[in-house]
């Protein structure tokens, strides 16, 4: 463990991110960025870095545990940015995660050392003389092209660097105004703001008095405008996009379109930052502008007028985003949530109405069981529910929320106290909505606790329930749920019921409930003896699970995929999938048998096979190779690879649908998607789903394989069809 400590402003962050990007290759397992300024509770310390590397917080343990068995085979580099708020917590945390993983390096910024033992330190000095005119005459150049260090003005470079005590976060500050000033103007009365501040805090040290200063006298240049901007910003605890800083910041002085413009000119006076998170473009203000922008918000009369628009912001979003979960954009919306996870934590922090804390917890439902946060999640929801008792539409809704989550965790009995109040405040307020996902969650509790014919009938009444309150999603989900007892009762109605959620949620375009279903159906093939269809849909549902970060539910589409591939004859591959399975079951503390004794039983008799057809020795070195790709994500891609051209391509019966069929002919006569879906009447975004759907199962990578595919087989395919 390596700490860079040193002052406000002297570029310990700059450095870590430079020594990061300068190991990366040195670090088989990644290279992982936690900024911690945005935590202000140390007890989520380790849930910030559980987030940054990618580990759900099932809630079943402490999150400390959950990183420990991940990272106990792993040698990452861990980059724990700004600890000094948070030294005990960040402390413990590094002892705990270096003991479990001996091949673990963790690299540290801080004002203070975290005092650990093994901890080097490494004190980050300010820039010597010729490094600060340096700096300050590349960021002069950024804004003011024709800025030159000359003969002239080497003199006031050097006392005006000299001045801000070679700190690059005041260099660039005071770099910014030479766009306007002269260095001997800023020089000057730079001069003059240090002898003001040293005379008001004698008590601070020099570098925080001249950054103190510095900070005061940008603020001061400033128009009113951009002061006001800079000061309602402060509110985000951390980095935010255009929207939410037209949301929370305009009015009252700000035009909604002129939040782009002032933004654009902080960035350039070095205020704002741009940057950006999983891809999408956000603005940040680094920790001391921020902290500064706080108190003279603090010191206006709009401080609770702009955390109501913050916490009213983001209200919108949780509820938007829940409302309109469906289609392609679902994994933006997850991504969007995880980037303003600070945000939505200080939302919730701040809250001064209750109900609507509470209408924000349960809002973030997608966020909590889909995102990987279902232990905070838990939390959030308990004490929101323990802090508005009164009977509400806000409350009947987090019940049945805080119910999903508990089931989720497998707290049944949790599970069902809240559902019995849901049930009963539903029915009083008159909530459809409430009443048909009690039925569906209540269904579920009971097709885990072994009661089928109890489950059936709760589920049937769920998915009725959802289709009359148009909530197809919530239909989905207990037609799956549904499916699964039937199987379970071998009763024949098993195939109907997962076609029937297989169309409504490809009707609906959606995407990850649609991967559910076709994973039921998978196994219901499976069950049925048609591991060739199995297979297929199973590839499909695992395509469609890609970005999602799912780690259980890969895991069990890998299984099923190994069961089926092994019994179509693939035993070596089928290892290698037992194999990529193991590892998300490792990193999860999860094992399969959580999901039902038959689960295990099937993997114990899927791995006796193939150890009995390969051998010990290729079984382990198969299984092996399968362990080597780490995360949901690149164990799909394994999963997903391209198959080997087969010598004779066709298939004794089509793996396709009619109507998959029918779209493949227009593909082999070079149709594109689009005029696809004007000659069939369908939407281009369901042609989509069809060719993505045969990508799969076909194990193609492009549409022209679709073609050549078609063209080869059309006789045989026309004979399956007739």
């Amino acid at each position: 463990m390596l700490t860079l400590t040193g002052v406000g402003g002297v570029g310990k962050t700059r450095l870590a991110m430079e020594v990061a990007a300068a190991s990366a290759t040195d670090f088989a397992d990644g290279v992982w960025l936690v900024d911690l300024a945005p935590v202000r509770d140390p007890s989520l310390t380790t849930n910030a870095v559980g987030a940054a590397l990618g580990v759900s917080d099932l809630g079943t343990r402490p999150v400390i545990d959950q990183l420990a068995v991940f990272l106990a085979h792993r040698a990452p580099l861990i980059v724990l940015d700004n600890c000094e708020h948070l030294v005990d917590a960040c402390a413990e945390l590094a002892q705990a995660l270096l003991s479990a993983s001996p091949d673990l390096r963790v690299l540290a910024t801080s004002r203070r050392a975290l005092g650990i033992y093994g901890e080097q330190v490494f004190a980050v000095s300010p820039l010597a003389p010729d490094d600060a005119v340096e700096l300050l005459r590349d960021r002069a150049a950024a804004v003011c092209p024709e800025f030159q260090v000359t003969d002239g003005n080497r003199a006031d470079v050097f006392r005006l660097c000299e001045g801000l005590d070679g700190l690059p976060l005041a260099i660039e500050l005071a770099a910014s105004r030479l766009r306007t000033l002269t260095v001997h103007e800023a020089t000057t009365r730079l001069e003059n703001r240090f002898g003001l501040l040293a005379s008001r805090s004698r008590v601070a040290r020099p570098h925080q008095r001249t950054l103190r200063a510095l900070i005061d006298w940008s603020h001061e240049l400033c128009t009113p405008a951009e002061r006001l901007l800079w000061n309602r910003l402060s509110v985000f605890a951390d980095d935010f996009d255009l929207d939410a800083a037209e949301g929370v910041c305009a009015g009252d002085g700000l035009g909604r379109d002129e939040i782009l413009d002032l933004l654009d000119r902080l960035v350039v006076q070095s205020v704002v930052l741009p940057c950006e998170r999983d891809g999408l473009p956000r603005y940040r203000l680094l920790a001391t502008i921020r902290q500064y922008g706080r108190e003279r918000l603090a010191e206006s009369d709009e401080e609770g007028l702009i955390r109501q628009r913050h916490h009213a912001f983001y209200l919108d979003l949780a509820e938007r985003t829940a409302d309109g979960w469906h289609g392609s954009g679902q994994l933006k919306s997850l991504a969007l949530l995880r980037a303003e996870h600070a945000n939505l934590r200080a939302a919730l922090d701040q809250g001064a109405d209750p109900q609507a804390t509470l209408a924000l917890a349960a809002a973030l439902r997608l966020h909590w069981c889909e995102g990987g946060f279902l232990g905070e999640g838990r939390r959030r929801l308990d004490h929101a529910l323990a802090a508005a008792p009164e009977p509400s539409p806000a409350r009947a809704r987090a019940l049945w929320v805080a119910a999903w989550v508990a089931v989720l965790q497998r707290d049944h009995a949790a599970a069902y106290q809240r559902l019995d109040e849901a049930a009963e405040l539903g029915e009083r307020l008159d909530e459809r909505v409430v009443r048909a996902h009690v039925h569906g969650l209540r269904g579920t509790l009971a097709l885990f606790g072994g009661r089928l014919e109890e489950a059936v009938v709760l589920l049937e009444e769920a998915a009725a329930a959802h289709l009359r309150t148009g909530e197809v999603i919530g239909a989905v989900y207990a037609l799956i749920q549904l499916a699964t007892a039937q199987s379970h009762l071998g009763d024949p109605r098993t195939t109907e019921t997962c076609r029937q959620a297989v169309a409504l949620a490809e009707a609906h375009g959606e995407r990850l409930a649609h991967a559910h279903a076709l994973w039921t159906l998978g196994y219901d093939a499976w069950i049925r003896g048609d591991h060739k269809e199995a297979k297929a849909l199973l590839r499909t549902a695992l395509a469609k699970e890609q970005g999602f970060n799912d780690y259980l539910r890969v895991a069990l589409m890998l299984e099923q995929l190994a069961w089926t591939t092994a019994a179509h004859g693939d035993r070596e591959e089928a290892a290698r999938l037992l194999g990529a399975a193991r590892v998300l079951w490792r990193d999860t503390g999860t094992p399969i048998s959580t999901f039902g004794p038959h689960m295990a039983e099937q993997h114990a008799r899927c791995e006796e096979a193939v150890v009995r057809a390969l051998g010990p020795a290729a079984y382990e070195k198969a299984l092996a190779e399968g362990g080597r790709h780490r995360g949901p994500d690149d164990a799909i891609a394994h999963a997903l690879r391209p198959e080997p051209e087969p010598t004779n391509p066709a298939p004794a019966v089509s793996p396709l649908t009619p109507r998959e069929r029918e779209v493949a002919a227009l593909v082999a006569k070079g149709m594109s998607n689009r005029q696809i879906a004007s000659v069939l009447r369908r939407s281009p975004r369901t042609v989509d789903g069809h060719v993505e759907n045969m990508l799969a199962k076909l194990g193609f990578g492009s549409r022209a394989r679709i073609a050549s595919w078609w063209t080869a087989n059309q006789a045989s395919t026309r004979r399956t069809t007739s």
